[in-house]
């Protein structure tokens, strides 16, 4: 399949983070646009438009056993993210469709429109063992497709007509839609949220997260989710070297005073084509900060963009993360954060009922 190489068009677009279509790693064959000396105006950015396609998914429940994460199930309604984050982790799976880890992944979507029959298929086996299911684990489940699609909403009903324990992960402030429907869950211990909050500052917002809600939105966020009852934790992820470090403290003590209880921190990971594309965009839109970023995130990953071993790809080796590390540390102690744990209620779960299911009267 042909691609335009990493060389092309490698200029920032109204709304988006990739500043390039980078070809995907399995891709053999690319295309380059050369101009041949007659055109003599710059060309124009074409303006990309997003495009959503219905994916039926077989399964929809994804299990992981990575010593890691908190989690050992979870739930991707969507492929792609409109949000266009350019650091996204999730980006590089874009390539396995054919298709650029870059302005593809945020412009060609894919929603599962039989999610939430697959989930309650699944629950319905007797071979099922409850825990939580995690939902924003690689996309984000309140992006902007989901104010149309609301499969992250269906999947919701299903799990609270099942008694099922959920968290999300989101940067988007349309979770607030669902607010009631969660607020529900958490007076049974069958819910928690964690907001991401990567900056504090407007205009780093808009060139590395696009499309996603504003600094003070997500504060909002976490605020009405607090004084709903919903137990929140705030996420400064990722903590970017030379860029939006600095902020961590306040971001933190920005959170907590918004109501989140709980905070975690992921320092920048750039695995497969996000480390090509992430330098694409240091170079467009910090040129003078570029080398210095580059250099410390080699610094605190063995000599290179990334670490894939367990353990190291959260939060990196080497001096300056382990003074980030100490900092967060000390910034919770003091805030107060990470005090009780948040163990949902897996002991609830009401398994479906199966086809000829006789039904209790009483």
């Amino acid at each position: 399949m042909a691609n335009e190489s990493p060389t092309n068009q490698s200029r920032a677009h109204k709304g988006r983070g990739a500043v390039s279509n980078l070809a995907g790693r399995f891709v053999d064959q690319v295309s380059t646009r050369k101009s041949d000396g007659w055109q003599l105006e710059p060309e124009a950015l074409e303006r990309i438009h997003t495009t959503a396609t219905e994916e039926k998914a077989r399964t929809i429940i994804a299990t992981n056993s990575s010593p890691d994460l908190p989690f050992s199930q979870s739930i991707n309604p969507y492929r792609g993210c409109e949000h266009g984050c350019i650091y996204c982790y999730a980006r590089p799976a874009h390539a396995y469709m054919d298709l650029s880890p870059g302005l593809d992944f945020e412009t060609r979507l894919f929603f599962k429109p039989n999610a939430a029959e697959l989930l309650e298929q699944a629950l319905r086996k007797t071979s099922y063992r409850c825990s939580p299911i995690a939902l924003g684990t690689n996309t984000d489940p309140y992006q902007p497709l989901e104010k149309d699609k609301q499969i992250t909403r269906q999947i919701l009903q299903t799990l609270q007509r099942y008694q099922h324990p959920v968290t999300i992960v989101t940067k988007g402030q349309l979770i607030l839609r669902d607010l009631p429907l969660l607020a529900e869950m958490a007076q049974d211990n069958l819910a928690h949220v964690a907001i991401s909050v990567t900056t504090l500052d407007n205009d780093l917002k808009r060139r590395l997260e696009p499309r996603t809600a504003g600094p003070a939105a997500r504060l909002r966020t976490i605020e009405a989710l607090a004084n709903a009852g919903v137990p929140t934790a705030v996420m400064a992820a990722p903590v970017i070297p030379a860029l939006n470090d600095c902020e961590l403290e306040k971001i933190l003590e920005s959170a907590q005073s918004a109501g989140a209880i709980h905070a975690a921190y992921i320092l920048l990971r750039l695995p497969f084509e996000v480390a090509p594309l992430f330098r694409q965009w240091l170079h467009e839109h910090y040129p003078e900060r570029a080398t210095h970023v580059m250099s410390i995130v080699q610094q605190s990953r063995g000599g290179r963009d990334y670490q894939s071993e367990f353990s190291q790809r959260q939060r990196g080796t080497g001096v300056f993360a382990q003074l980030l590390q100490q900092r967060f540390r000390v910034t919770c102690r003091k805030l107060g954060l990470n005090e009780r744990k948040l163990n949902l209620d897996c002991s609830r779960f009401l398994r479906p009922p199966q086809s000829g299911d006789q039904h209790t009267l009483f």
